[in-house]
Protein backbone atom coordinates (compact mmCIF):
# COMPACT_ATOMS: atom_id res chain seq x y z
CA UNK A 1 0.00 0.00 0.00
CA UNK A 2 1.58 3.23 -1.19
CA UNK A 3 0.92 6.61 0.42
CA UNK A 4 2.61 8.49 -2.42
CA UNK A 5 -0.59 9.16 -4.35
CA UNK A 6 -3.08 9.67 -1.51
CA UNK A 7 -4.24 12.91 -3.09
CA UNK A 8 -5.49 10.97 -6.13
CA UNK A 9 -6.33 7.64 -4.46
CA UNK A 10 -8.62 8.89 -1.67
CA UNK A 11 -11.17 10.56 -4.01
CA UNK A 12 -11.08 7.60 -6.40
CA UNK A 13 -11.62 5.13 -3.54
CA UNK A 14 -14.77 7.02 -2.55
CA UNK A 15 -16.07 6.80 -6.11
CA UNK A 16 -15.37 3.05 -6.27
CA UNK A 17 -17.04 2.58 -2.86
CA UNK A 18 -20.16 4.35 -4.12
CA UNK A 19 -20.20 2.10 -7.20
CA UNK A 20 -19.45 -1.08 -5.24
CA UNK A 21 -21.95 -0.73 -2.38
CA UNK A 22 -25.18 -1.17 -4.39
CA UNK A 23 -23.49 -3.81 -6.57
CA UNK A 24 -22.40 -5.88 -3.56
CA UNK A 25 -25.98 -5.88 -2.26
CA UNK A 26 -27.45 -6.49 -5.71
CA UNK A 27 -25.18 -9.41 -6.53
CA UNK A 28 -25.96 -10.99 -3.15
CA UNK A 29 -29.65 -10.63 -4.04
CA UNK A 30 -29.09 -12.19 -7.48
CA UNK A 31 -27.10 -15.02 -5.89
CA UNK A 32 -29.80 -15.93 -3.38
CA UNK A 33 -27.26 -15.35 -0.60
CA UNK A 34 -27.36 -13.20 2.57
CA UNK A 35 -26.75 -9.52 1.83
CA UNK A 36 -23.93 -9.52 4.37
CA UNK A 37 -22.07 -12.07 2.22
CA UNK A 38 -21.94 -9.62 -0.68
CA UNK A 39 -20.44 -6.92 1.55
CA UNK A 40 -17.90 -9.43 2.93
CA UNK A 41 -16.71 -10.19 -0.60
CA UNK A 42 -16.45 -6.49 -1.41
CA UNK A 43 -14.30 -5.96 1.68
CA UNK A 44 -12.06 -8.94 0.86
CA UNK A 45 -11.80 -7.89 -2.78
CA UNK A 46 -10.68 -4.45 -1.71
CA UNK A 47 -8.42 -5.09 1.25
CA UNK A 48 -7.01 -8.62 0.81
CA UNK A 49 -6.79 -8.86 -2.98
CA UNK A 50 -5.90 -5.17 -3.14
CA UNK A 51 -2.76 -5.89 -1.08
CA UNK A 52 -1.81 -9.07 -2.96
CA UNK A 53 -2.69 -8.15 -6.55
CA UNK A 54 0.05 -7.19 -8.98
CA UNK A 55 -2.40 -4.87 -10.76
CA UNK A 56 -2.25 -1.26 -9.64
CA UNK A 57 -5.73 -0.29 -10.75
CA UNK A 58 -7.88 -3.43 -10.82
CA UNK A 59 -10.65 -3.66 -8.20
CA UNK A 60 -12.09 -7.02 -7.10
CA UNK A 61 -15.37 -7.97 -5.49
CA UNK A 62 -18.45 -10.16 -5.95
CA UNK A 63 -19.12 -10.54 -9.67
CA UNK A 64 -22.44 -10.44 -11.49
CA UNK A 65 -21.01 -13.01 -13.89
CA UNK A 66 -21.08 -15.66 -11.16
CA UNK A 67 -24.50 -14.80 -9.72
CA UNK A 68 -26.48 -17.30 -11.80
CA UNK A 69 -24.02 -20.10 -11.00
CA UNK A 70 -24.04 -19.26 -7.28
CA UNK A 71 -27.84 -19.12 -7.12
CA UNK A 72 -28.17 -22.51 -8.82
CA UNK A 73 -25.41 -24.00 -6.65
CA UNK A 74 -26.93 -22.82 -3.37
CA UNK A 75 -30.33 -24.13 -4.47
CA UNK A 76 -28.98 -27.51 -5.57
CA UNK A 77 -26.67 -28.03 -2.60
CA UNK A 78 -29.41 -26.87 -0.27
CA UNK A 79 -27.19 -25.30 2.40
CA UNK A 80 -25.29 -22.02 2.23
CA UNK A 81 -22.66 -23.33 4.66
CA UNK A 82 -21.96 -26.29 2.38
CA UNK A 83 -21.76 -23.92 -0.57
CA UNK A 84 -19.04 -21.94 1.22
CA UNK A 85 -16.82 -25.05 0.97
CA UNK A 86 -17.13 -24.75 -2.82
CA UNK A 87 -15.85 -21.17 -2.61
CA UNK A 88 -12.86 -22.33 -0.55
CA UNK A 89 -12.18 -25.13 -3.06
CA UNK A 90 -12.36 -22.61 -5.91
CA UNK A 91 -9.77 -20.44 -4.17
CA UNK A 92 -7.46 -23.39 -3.62
CA UNK A 93 -7.77 -24.39 -7.28
CA UNK A 94 -6.93 -20.85 -8.36
CA UNK A 95 -3.78 -20.94 -6.25
CA UNK A 96 -2.90 -24.29 -7.85
CA UNK A 97 -3.48 -22.75 -11.30
CA UNK A 98 -1.10 -19.96 -10.32
CA UNK A 99 1.64 -22.43 -9.30
CA UNK A 100 1.12 -24.30 -12.59
CA UNK A 101 1.57 -21.03 -14.51
CA UNK A 102 -1.92 -21.17 -16.05
CA UNK A 103 -2.40 -17.41 -16.08
CA UNK A 104 -2.61 -17.54 -19.87
CA UNK A 105 -5.55 -19.96 -19.88
CA UNK A 106 -7.92 -17.30 -21.25
CA UNK A 107 -5.89 -17.26 -24.47
CA UNK A 108 -7.09 -20.79 -25.21
CA UNK A 109 -10.79 -19.86 -25.01
CA UNK A 110 -12.05 -18.28 -28.24
CA UNK A 111 -13.72 -14.90 -27.75
CA UNK A 112 -16.92 -16.23 -29.37
CA UNK A 113 -17.37 -18.75 -26.53
CA UNK A 114 -16.49 -16.19 -23.85
CA UNK A 115 -18.95 -13.69 -25.37
CA UNK A 116 -21.57 -16.44 -25.47
CA UNK A 117 -20.94 -17.16 -21.79
CA UNK A 118 -21.22 -13.48 -20.81
CA UNK A 119 -24.33 -12.99 -22.96
CA UNK A 120 -26.01 -16.00 -21.36
CA UNK A 121 -25.11 -14.68 -17.91
CA UNK A 122 -26.70 -11.35 -18.83
CA UNK A 123 -29.94 -13.04 -19.89
CA UNK A 124 -29.96 -15.19 -16.73
CA UNK A 125 -29.40 -12.14 -14.52
CA UNK A 126 -32.36 -10.33 -16.10
CA UNK A 127 -34.61 -13.38 -15.84
CA UNK A 128 -33.72 -13.97 -12.18
CA UNK A 129 -34.46 -10.35 -11.28
CA UNK A 130 -37.93 -10.16 -12.84
CA UNK A 131 -39.62 -11.59 -9.69
CA UNK A 132 -37.90 -8.97 -7.49
CA UNK A 133 -38.78 -6.23 -9.97
CA UNK A 134 -42.49 -7.18 -9.87
CA UNK A 135 -42.69 -7.91 -6.15
CA UNK A 136 -43.53 -11.61 -6.30
CA UNK A 137 -40.21 -13.14 -5.35
CA UNK A 138 -41.47 -15.62 -2.75
CA UNK A 139 -44.43 -17.96 -2.68
CA UNK A 140 -46.67 -18.59 0.33
CA UNK A 141 -44.14 -21.08 1.71
CA UNK A 142 -41.27 -18.62 1.48
CA UNK A 143 -39.60 -20.33 -1.46
CA UNK A 144 -37.84 -18.18 -4.05
CA UNK A 145 -39.88 -17.75 -7.23
CA UNK A 146 -38.34 -17.69 -10.69
CA UNK A 147 -39.48 -16.34 -14.04
CA UNK A 148 -39.90 -19.91 -15.29
CA UNK A 149 -40.59 -21.72 -11.99
CA UNK A 150 -41.16 -25.14 -13.54
CA UNK A 151 -39.19 -24.82 -16.72
CA UNK A 152 -41.41 -25.16 -19.79
CA UNK A 153 -43.31 -28.20 -18.51
CA UNK A 154 -46.32 -26.39 -17.03
CA UNK A 155 -47.68 -23.67 -19.31
CA UNK A 156 -50.18 -22.54 -16.64
CA UNK A 157 -47.31 -21.55 -14.34
CA UNK A 158 -45.26 -19.88 -17.07
CA UNK A 159 -44.21 -16.31 -16.20
CA UNK A 160 -45.87 -16.67 -12.80
CA UNK A 161 -44.39 -13.45 -11.30
CA UNK A 162 -46.04 -11.41 -14.06
CA UNK A 163 -49.42 -12.54 -12.74
CA UNK A 164 -48.84 -11.10 -9.24
CA UNK A 165 -47.45 -7.57 -9.59
CA UNK A 166 -46.91 -5.36 -6.52
CA UNK A 167 -47.52 -1.90 -7.99
CA UNK A 168 -45.31 -0.04 -5.50
CA UNK A 169 -42.38 -2.41 -6.05
CA UNK A 170 -42.76 -2.24 -9.82
CA UNK A 171 -42.92 1.58 -9.85
CA UNK A 172 -39.69 1.80 -7.82
CA UNK A 173 -37.99 -0.55 -10.28
CA UNK A 174 -39.08 1.49 -13.31
CA UNK A 175 -38.03 4.78 -11.71
CA UNK A 176 -34.63 3.30 -10.80
CA UNK A 177 -34.10 2.05 -14.35
CA UNK A 178 -35.04 5.42 -15.84
CA UNK A 179 -32.67 7.26 -13.50
CA UNK A 180 -29.73 5.02 -14.45
CA UNK A 181 -30.49 5.22 -18.17
CA UNK A 182 -30.75 9.01 -18.09
CA UNK A 183 -27.63 9.21 -15.92
CA UNK A 184 -25.64 7.55 -18.70
CA UNK A 185 -26.54 10.31 -21.16
CA UNK A 186 -23.57 12.55 -22.00
CA UNK A 187 -25.25 15.79 -20.91
CA UNK A 188 -25.49 14.44 -17.34
CA UNK A 189 -22.51 12.08 -17.20
CA UNK A 190 -20.06 14.85 -18.11
CA UNK A 191 -21.31 17.09 -15.30
CA UNK A 192 -21.51 14.50 -12.51
CA UNK A 193 -19.15 11.77 -13.72
CA UNK A 194 -17.95 10.93 -10.20
CA UNK A 195 -21.46 10.11 -8.91
CA UNK A 196 -22.65 6.68 -10.14
CA UNK A 197 -26.20 6.42 -11.44
CA UNK A 198 -26.80 3.21 -9.46
CA UNK A 199 -26.21 5.07 -6.20
CA UNK A 200 -28.55 7.87 -7.24
CA UNK A 201 -31.24 5.31 -8.13
CA UNK A 202 -30.92 3.64 -4.72
CA UNK A 203 -31.09 6.95 -2.83
CA UNK A 204 -34.16 8.08 -4.79
CA UNK A 205 -35.84 4.70 -4.21
CA UNK A 206 -35.26 4.98 -0.44
CA UNK A 207 -36.61 8.55 -0.37
CA UNK A 208 -39.73 7.61 -2.35
CA UNK A 209 -40.49 4.67 -0.07
CA UNK A 210 -40.00 6.79 3.04
CA UNK A 211 -42.46 9.33 1.63
CA UNK A 212 -44.92 6.52 0.97
CA UNK A 213 -44.39 5.32 4.55
CA UNK A 214 -45.02 8.80 5.99
CA UNK A 215 -48.24 9.18 4.00
CA UNK A 216 -49.48 5.62 4.72
CA UNK A 217 -49.75 5.04 0.98
CA UNK A 218 -51.20 1.82 -0.37
CA UNK A 219 -48.10 1.59 -2.58
CA UNK A 220 -45.73 1.35 0.41
CA UNK A 221 -43.10 -1.35 -0.10
CA UNK A 222 -43.29 -3.93 2.67
CA UNK A 223 -40.32 -5.06 4.74
CA UNK A 224 -40.25 -8.36 2.83
CA UNK A 225 -39.12 -6.39 -0.22
CA UNK A 226 -36.32 -4.45 1.51
CA UNK A 227 -32.67 -5.26 2.17
CA UNK A 228 -32.06 -7.14 5.42
CA UNK A 229 -28.65 -6.75 7.07
CA UNK A 230 -28.21 -7.30 10.78
CA UNK A 231 -26.98 -4.33 12.77
CA UNK A 232 -24.38 -4.99 15.48
CA UNK A 233 -24.12 -3.10 18.76
CA UNK A 234 -20.87 -4.70 19.90
CA UNK A 235 -17.76 -6.14 18.29
CA UNK A 236 -18.60 -9.67 19.42
CA UNK A 237 -22.09 -9.35 17.95
CA UNK A 238 -20.63 -8.15 14.65
CA UNK A 239 -18.22 -11.09 14.52
CA UNK A 240 -21.15 -13.46 15.08
CA UNK A 241 -22.62 -12.39 11.72
CA UNK A 242 -19.83 -14.17 9.83
CA UNK A 243 -20.70 -17.68 8.63
CA UNK A 244 -18.30 -20.59 8.87
CA UNK A 245 -18.50 -23.33 6.23
CA UNK A 246 -19.77 -26.80 6.99
CA UNK A 247 -16.51 -28.68 6.51
CA UNK A 248 -18.40 -31.85 5.57
CA UNK A 249 -18.76 -30.17 2.19
CA UNK A 250 -15.15 -30.99 1.34
CA UNK A 251 -16.24 -34.64 1.03
CA UNK A 252 -19.33 -33.84 -1.06
CA UNK A 253 -18.84 -34.53 -4.79
CA UNK A 254 -21.43 -31.90 -5.83
CA UNK A 255 -19.65 -29.27 -3.73
CA UNK A 256 -16.28 -30.20 -5.27
CA UNK A 257 -17.68 -29.96 -8.82
CA UNK A 258 -19.25 -26.59 -7.98
CA UNK A 259 -15.90 -25.38 -6.66
CA UNK A 260 -14.19 -26.39 -9.89
CA UNK A 261 -16.83 -24.56 -11.96
CA UNK A 262 -16.46 -21.42 -9.84
CA UNK A 263 -12.66 -21.59 -10.18
CA UNK A 264 -12.83 -21.85 -13.98
CA UNK A 265 -15.40 -19.12 -14.57
CA UNK A 266 -14.01 -16.79 -11.89
CA UNK A 267 -10.50 -17.17 -13.35
CA UNK A 268 -11.69 -16.46 -16.88
CA UNK A 269 -13.64 -13.41 -15.74
CA UNK A 270 -10.64 -12.14 -13.76
CA UNK A 271 -8.17 -12.64 -16.60
CA UNK A 272 -10.48 -10.93 -19.10
CA UNK A 273 -11.02 -8.05 -16.71
CA UNK A 274 -7.27 -7.72 -16.07
CA UNK A 275 -6.62 -7.63 -19.82
CA UNK A 276 -9.22 -4.88 -20.23
CA UNK A 277 -7.77 -2.91 -17.29
CA UNK A 278 -4.25 -3.11 -18.72
CA UNK A 279 -5.54 -1.79 -22.06
CA UNK A 280 -7.19 1.28 -20.49
CA UNK A 281 -4.45 1.91 -17.92
CA UNK A 282 -2.97 5.33 -18.82
CA UNK A 283 0.51 4.04 -17.92
CA UNK A 284 -0.01 0.72 -19.77
CA UNK A 285 1.18 -1.41 -16.86
CA UNK A 286 1.21 -5.15 -17.56
CA UNK A 287 -0.26 -7.34 -14.83
CA UNK A 288 1.34 -10.66 -13.97
CA UNK A 289 -1.54 -13.09 -14.66
CA UNK A 290 -0.19 -15.87 -12.47
CA UNK A 291 0.28 -13.57 -9.47
CA UNK A 292 -3.24 -12.28 -10.02
CA UNK A 293 -4.65 -15.81 -9.95
CA UNK A 294 -2.82 -16.40 -6.67
CA UNK A 295 -4.25 -13.21 -5.17
CA UNK A 296 -7.74 -14.17 -6.30
CA UNK A 297 -7.25 -17.67 -4.87
CA UNK A 298 -6.30 -16.28 -1.46
CA UNK A 299 -9.28 -13.91 -1.58
CA UNK A 300 -11.77 -16.64 -2.47
CA UNK A 301 -10.38 -19.01 0.16
CA UNK A 302 -10.83 -16.38 2.87
CA UNK A 303 -14.28 -15.43 1.52
CA UNK A 304 -15.44 -19.03 1.75
CA UNK A 305 -14.10 -19.39 5.29
CA UNK A 306 -16.02 -16.38 6.67
CA UNK A 307 -19.25 -16.44 4.65
CA UNK A 308 -18.53 -14.45 1.49
CA UNK A 309 -19.45 -14.89 -2.16
CA UNK A 310 -16.89 -15.77 -4.88
CA UNK A 311 -14.66 -12.86 -5.85
CA UNK A 312 -13.22 -11.79 -9.20
CA UNK A 313 -11.60 -8.74 -10.70
CA UNK A 314 -14.52 -6.58 -11.87
CA UNK A 315 -14.25 -4.29 -14.89
CA UNK A 316 -17.10 -1.98 -13.75
CA UNK A 317 -15.32 -1.05 -10.52
CA UNK A 318 -11.88 -1.09 -12.14
CA UNK A 319 -12.90 1.31 -14.93
CA UNK A 320 -14.57 3.59 -12.34
CA UNK A 321 -11.31 3.51 -10.40
CA UNK A 322 -9.26 4.49 -13.46
CA UNK A 323 -11.69 7.17 -14.60
CA UNK A 324 -11.65 8.70 -11.12
CA UNK A 325 -7.89 9.16 -11.37
CA UNK A 326 -6.50 6.36 -9.16
CA UNK A 327 -2.73 5.94 -9.25
CA UNK A 328 -2.05 2.89 -7.07
CA UNK A 329 -3.52 -0.09 -5.23
CA UNK A 330 -4.27 2.19 -2.27
CA UNK A 331 -7.54 3.21 -3.90
CA UNK A 332 -8.87 -0.38 -4.03
CA UNK A 333 -7.74 -1.04 -0.45
CA UNK A 334 -9.40 2.13 0.87
CA UNK A 335 -12.67 1.27 -0.89
CA UNK A 336 -12.66 -2.06 0.98
CA UNK A 337 -12.11 -0.24 4.27
CA UNK A 338 -15.02 2.08 3.47
CA UNK A 339 -17.28 -0.94 2.86
CA UNK A 340 -16.25 -2.34 6.25
CA UNK A 341 -17.00 0.96 8.01
CA UNK A 342 -20.33 1.17 6.17
CA UNK A 343 -21.60 -2.25 7.23
CA UNK A 344 -20.56 -1.63 10.85
CA UNK A 345 -22.06 1.82 11.31
CA UNK A 346 -24.92 2.33 8.83
CA UNK A 347 -26.53 -1.11 8.47
CA UNK A 348 -29.96 0.27 9.57
CA UNK A 349 -29.84 2.74 6.68
CA UNK A 350 -29.00 -0.01 4.20
CA UNK A 351 -32.11 -1.89 5.37
CA UNK A 352 -34.28 0.84 3.86
CA UNK A 353 -33.16 -0.02 0.29
CA UNK A 354 -35.93 -1.64 -1.83
CA UNK A 355 -34.96 -4.91 -3.49
CA UNK A 356 -36.57 -3.71 -6.72
CA UNK A 357 -34.02 -0.86 -6.90
CA UNK A 358 -31.21 -3.44 -6.69
CA UNK A 359 -33.06 -5.57 -9.25
CA UNK A 360 -33.10 -2.56 -11.59
CA UNK A 361 -29.30 -2.22 -11.21
CA UNK A 362 -28.81 -5.87 -12.07
CA UNK A 363 -31.23 -5.75 -14.99
CA UNK A 364 -29.17 -2.94 -16.49
CA UNK A 365 -25.95 -4.87 -15.82
CA UNK A 366 -27.47 -7.89 -17.54
CA UNK A 367 -28.63 -5.80 -20.49
CA UNK A 368 -25.12 -4.46 -21.05
CA UNK A 369 -23.91 -8.05 -21.31
CA UNK A 370 -26.58 -9.24 -23.77
CA UNK A 371 -27.83 -6.22 -25.74
CA UNK A 372 -28.67 -6.43 -29.43
CA UNK A 373 -25.31 -4.96 -30.47
CA UNK A 374 -23.53 -8.04 -29.10
CA UNK A 375 -25.57 -10.29 -31.42
CA UNK A 376 -25.19 -8.10 -34.52
CA UNK A 377 -21.43 -7.77 -34.05
CA UNK A 378 -20.91 -11.49 -33.57
CA UNK A 379 -22.95 -12.29 -36.70
CA UNK A 380 -20.97 -9.77 -38.76
CA UNK A 381 -17.73 -11.48 -37.72
CA UNK A 382 -18.64 -14.62 -39.66
CA UNK A 383 -19.64 -18.22 -39.03
CA UNK A 384 -16.44 -19.11 -37.20
CA UNK A 385 -17.61 -16.63 -34.55
CA UNK A 386 -21.38 -16.91 -34.46
CA UNK A 387 -21.71 -20.72 -34.53
CA UNK A 388 -19.77 -21.28 -31.24
CA UNK A 389 -21.46 -18.19 -29.78
CA UNK A 390 -25.01 -19.40 -30.39
CA UNK A 391 -24.18 -22.97 -29.38
CA UNK A 392 -22.87 -21.68 -26.04
CA UNK A 393 -25.90 -19.46 -25.45
CA UNK A 394 -28.39 -22.16 -26.47
CA UNK A 395 -26.97 -24.81 -24.13
CA UNK A 396 -26.70 -22.49 -21.13
CA UNK A 397 -30.22 -21.09 -21.45
CA UNK A 398 -31.77 -24.47 -22.21
CA UNK A 399 -30.34 -25.93 -19.01
CA UNK A 400 -30.26 -23.06 -16.52
CA UNK A 401 -33.26 -20.98 -17.60
CA UNK A 402 -35.77 -23.33 -19.20
CA UNK A 403 -34.72 -26.36 -17.16
CA UNK A 404 -34.98 -28.94 -19.97
CA UNK A 405 -32.89 -31.30 -17.85
CA UNK A 406 -33.61 -31.01 -14.09
CA UNK A 407 -30.63 -33.25 -13.27
CA UNK A 408 -28.27 -30.73 -14.92
CA UNK A 409 -29.86 -27.62 -13.36
CA UNK A 410 -27.06 -25.25 -12.34
CA UNK A 411 -24.46 -26.83 -14.61
CA UNK A 412 -25.50 -24.99 -17.75
CA UNK A 413 -22.57 -22.57 -17.68
CA UNK A 414 -19.99 -25.33 -17.71
CA UNK A 415 -21.83 -27.48 -20.25
CA UNK A 416 -22.45 -24.44 -22.44
CA UNK A 417 -18.77 -23.49 -22.45
CA UNK A 418 -17.75 -27.07 -23.29
CA UNK A 419 -20.34 -27.20 -26.09
CA UNK A 420 -19.07 -23.87 -27.44
CA UNK A 421 -15.48 -25.09 -27.37
CA UNK A 422 -16.46 -28.24 -29.24
CA UNK A 423 -18.34 -26.14 -31.82
CA UNK A 424 -15.38 -23.76 -32.21
CA UNK A 425 -12.93 -26.62 -32.57
CA UNK A 426 -15.20 -28.39 -35.05
CA UNK A 427 -15.52 -25.25 -37.15
CA UNK A 428 -11.75 -24.77 -37.21
CA UNK A 429 -11.08 -28.41 -38.02
CA UNK A 430 -13.59 -28.21 -40.84
CA UNK A 431 -11.74 -25.21 -42.25
CA UNK A 432 -8.40 -26.96 -41.86
CA UNK A 433 -9.21 -30.26 -43.58
CA UNK A 434 -6.91 -29.37 -46.45
CA UNK A 435 -4.76 -26.62 -45.07
CA UNK A 436 -2.55 -26.75 -42.02
CA UNK A 437 -1.35 -23.63 -40.31
CA UNK A 438 2.08 -22.57 -39.10
CA UNK A 439 3.76 -19.53 -37.61
CA UNK A 440 7.20 -18.36 -38.73
CA UNK A 441 9.53 -15.63 -37.56
CA UNK A 442 13.12 -14.84 -38.51
CA UNK A 443 15.83 -14.77 -35.88
CA UNK A 444 16.34 -11.21 -34.82
CA UNK A 445 18.31 -8.82 -32.68
CA UNK A 446 17.45 -5.31 -31.59
CA UNK A 447 17.23 -3.06 -34.62
CA UNK A 448 16.74 -5.84 -37.18
CA UNK A 449 13.75 -6.19 -39.48
CA UNK A 450 11.58 -9.05 -38.28
CA UNK A 451 9.52 -10.90 -40.93
CA UNK A 452 6.43 -12.74 -39.73
CA UNK A 453 4.64 -14.72 -42.47
CA UNK A 454 1.25 -16.08 -41.53
CA UNK A 455 0.15 -19.43 -42.91
CA UNK A 456 -2.96 -20.21 -44.94
CA UNK A 457 -5.10 -20.79 -41.81
CA UNK A 458 -4.52 -18.98 -38.49
CA UNK A 459 -6.99 -19.92 -35.74
CA UNK A 460 -7.58 -18.94 -32.11
CA UNK A 461 -5.37 -21.89 -31.18
CA UNK A 462 -2.41 -19.77 -32.32
CA UNK A 463 -3.38 -16.87 -30.06
CA UNK A 464 -1.08 -17.72 -27.15
CA UNK A 465 2.05 -18.25 -29.26
CA UNK A 466 1.46 -15.15 -31.39
CA UNK A 467 0.79 -13.02 -28.31
CA UNK A 468 3.99 -14.32 -26.70
CA UNK A 469 6.03 -13.57 -29.82
CA UNK A 470 4.67 -10.03 -30.18
CA UNK A 471 5.22 -9.30 -26.48
CA UNK A 472 8.88 -10.28 -26.85
CA UNK A 473 9.68 -8.21 -29.94
CA UNK A 474 12.65 -6.02 -28.93
CA UNK A 475 12.22 -2.28 -28.63
CA UNK A 476 13.29 -0.14 -31.60
CA UNK A 477 12.72 -3.00 -34.04
CA UNK A 478 10.97 -3.04 -37.41
CA UNK A 479 8.31 -5.71 -37.94
CA UNK A 480 6.61 -6.90 -41.13
CA UNK A 481 3.54 -9.11 -40.65
CA UNK A 482 2.62 -10.72 -43.98
CA UNK A 483 -0.86 -12.18 -44.58
CA UNK A 484 -0.72 -12.01 -48.38
CA UNK A 485 -1.11 -15.79 -48.75
CA UNK A 486 -3.45 -16.32 -45.80
CA UNK A 487 -6.99 -17.55 -46.50
CA UNK A 488 -8.40 -17.28 -42.97
CA UNK A 489 -7.39 -15.37 -39.85
CA UNK A 490 -9.43 -15.80 -36.70
CA UNK A 491 -11.08 -12.65 -35.33
CA UNK A 492 -9.09 -13.02 -32.06
CA UNK A 493 -5.80 -12.92 -34.00
CA UNK A 494 -6.89 -9.84 -35.95
CA UNK A 495 -7.71 -8.06 -32.70
CA UNK A 496 -4.35 -9.12 -31.28
CA UNK A 497 -2.44 -7.76 -34.29
CA UNK A 498 -4.37 -4.48 -34.27
CA UNK A 499 -3.71 -4.07 -30.55
CA UNK A 500 0.00 -4.65 -31.13
CA UNK A 501 0.20 -2.19 -34.02
CA UNK A 502 -1.87 0.61 -32.46
CA UNK A 503 -1.02 0.37 -28.76
CA UNK A 504 1.92 -1.81 -27.79
CA UNK A 505 4.32 -1.19 -30.69
CA UNK A 506 4.39 2.64 -30.36
CA UNK A 507 5.15 2.34 -26.64
CA UNK A 508 8.33 0.33 -27.46
CA UNK A 509 9.24 2.40 -30.53
CA UNK A 510 8.55 -0.60 -32.75
CA UNK A 511 7.76 0.24 -36.37
CA UNK A 512 5.22 -2.12 -37.85
CA UNK A 513 4.10 -2.91 -41.39
CA UNK A 514 1.10 -5.08 -42.30
CA UNK A 515 0.93 -6.71 -45.74
CA UNK A 516 -2.11 -8.37 -47.31
CA UNK A 517 -4.68 -7.41 -44.67
CA UNK A 518 -6.72 -4.58 -46.22
CA UNK A 519 -9.12 -6.22 -48.66
CA UNK A 520 -10.19 -9.25 -46.67
CA UNK A 521 -9.60 -8.28 -43.07
CA UNK A 522 -10.27 -4.53 -43.08
CA UNK A 523 -6.94 -3.62 -41.48
CA UNK A 524 -5.30 -0.79 -43.33
CA UNK A 525 -1.84 -1.57 -44.70
CA UNK A 526 1.25 0.34 -43.78
CA UNK A 527 3.20 0.71 -47.00
CA UNK A 528 6.55 1.93 -45.72
CA UNK A 529 8.03 0.32 -42.67
CA UNK A 530 10.35 3.26 -42.13
CA UNK A 531 7.42 5.67 -41.81
CA UNK A 532 5.68 3.84 -39.02
CA UNK A 533 5.59 5.74 -35.71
Amino acid sequence: MSLKYLKEDIPSSIVVFLVALPLCLGIALASGAPFFSGIISGIIGGIVIGFLSSSKLSVSGPAAGLAALVLAAITNIGDFRLFLCAVVIAGMLQMLMSFLKLGGIANYFPSSVIKGLLTSIGILIIAKQIPHAFGYDKDKNGNINELFPYGMSDKNELLQPLQHIDVGVFIICIISLLIMIVWEKPFIKKRVKLIPGALVAVIVAVIINEILRATNSAFLIGNDHLVKIQAAKTTSEFLSFFTLPDFNGFLNSEVIITGAMIALIASLETLLSIEAVDNIDPERNVTNRNKELFAQGIGNSIAGLIGGLPVTSVIVRSSANINAGAKSKTSAILHGILLLVCVIFIAPLLNKIPLSALAAILILVGYKLCNLKVFTNIIQNGKYQYIPFFVTVAFILAIDLFGISPTLKGEGLLIGVLAGLIAATGAILHGNLKNSYFFHKDKHHEGDIIHVKLSEEVSFLNKASIRQMLDHVPANSRVVIDASTTDYIDFDILELIKEFRDIKAPLKNIRCKLDGFREVYQIENTHNVQSVH
